[in-house]
């Protein structure tokens, strides 16, 4: 199958850009590399004022429309909220539209060589999958990183209450380790389905989003023993540079502060878990390097971001499998354009 950056290079249409910010220089960078012209910027309607990105002005689609009979419209962002991902979707009735696949960390892309060199790897986590339906996801998500095209997406997405209900099925008995917990979205989500617990480990390492995580649980405790850690979850315990940002741009960096690191191991110090959720920005293999002892040793359900890299795709399955070979293996894909929210289950 040929990619997009491949595809795009063969088109005469002009090319305008979708959005702007650090997604946006990503892409550019992109299309520089592959000697892809860009002939432009648009953004929606109520972000359109007397702006420039990358010397060109920002526009809106109304206007690039009425300028250009037939365009080729690439996304350079991410989202999940309804009303961007319905303007989305009318674009792409309208014209020709891609959302490429650009990794939120590292520099890898997964284009039609990088396919091609991890096929027997791509082969190994799909027939470690269980069902039919993840086959899907992971079928959908691998067409969609090389092609962009964002109808694959709406094919294999599910609802955030599927996988607790069909494939997690929690309950009050759960020790639960968030890594990754920000203002305590997903523990609250835990509690919706258990009603309680034994006892939740939420790990944040931001300091500004750890206070609000502390002041959304404090008025939890009858919910269960909730311990609330400000620290980055890891391979080793110590400390490293943290670059704080919003939401999804907070990571581990050569730059930043310095913040505590911690292991899964470390904080249980050999007692159980029986849910690890691994959403750590890009982290993901180095927190389930510090959790081996664990897994090894109580097999805990695990949920794993599975989209920051683009290794991420098949190392995290080779990672676990290789600590423990017994779990069975899920793929799920929530709404978001490109692939973000996108899970492997360990159960």
């Amino acid at each position: 199958m040929t990619d997009l950056w491949t595809k795009l290079k063969t088109r005469s249409k002009p090319i305008f850009i979708y959005g702007m910010g650090n997604g946006a220089q990503k892409l550019f960078n992109i299309l520089e590399k592959y000697e892809i012209p860009i002939c432009g910027v648009f953004a929606s309607d109520e972000f359109v004022r007397d702006k420039y990105f990358n010397g060109f002005k920002i526009k809106s689609y109304g206007d690039i429309r009425r300028e250009n009979d037939d365009i080729i419209v690439l996304t350079a962002f991410g989202t999940n909220r309804r009303e961007v991902t319905d303007n989305i979707k009318r674009i792409a009735g309208e014209c020709e539209l891609y959302a490429p696949d650009i990794p939120v960390y590292g520099n890898t892309l997964f284009n039609t060589d990088y396919y091609r060199a991890h096929i027997k790897d791509l082969e190994f986590v799909r027939n470690r999958l269980n069902d039919d339906y993840s086959k899907n996801v992971f079928d959908c998500i691998v067409n969609f990183k090389l092609t962009g095209d964002i109808t694959y997406l709406f094919n294999c997405e599910c609802d955030k209450s599927e996988p607790f209900e069909n494939i997690l099925k929690l309950n009050k008995d759960e020790i639960f380790m968030d890594l990754g917990a920000y203002r305590a979205d997903t523990v609250l989500e835990f509690l919706k389905y258990t009603g309680g617990c034994k006892k939740i480990y939420a790990v944040e390492p931001d300091g500004k989003t750890f206070v609000k995580l502390k002041q959304k649980l404090d008025c939890k405790s009858d919910s269960g023993d909730i311990i609330c850690i400000n620290a980055a979850a890891g391979a080793c315990e110590g400390s490293s540079r943290f670059e704080a940002g919003s939401g999804r741009s907070s990571h581990l960096s050569d730059k930043g502060h310095q913040v505590r690191m911690v292991t899964v191991d470390g904080i249980l110090d050999g007692q159980c878990a029986t849910y690890i959720k691994f959403d750590v920005e890009g982290g993901e293999r180095d927190a389930i390097e510090g959790a081996r002892h664990t897994i090894k040793a109580y097999k805990p359900r695990l949920k794993i971001a599975a989209y920051h890299r683009t290794e991420d795709l098949t190392e995290i399955v080779k990672q676990v499998s290789e600590i423990r070979d017994d779990y069975k293996v899920y793929m799920r894909h929530h709404p978001y354009i490109p692939a973000w929210d996108t899970d492997y289950y360990f159960i």
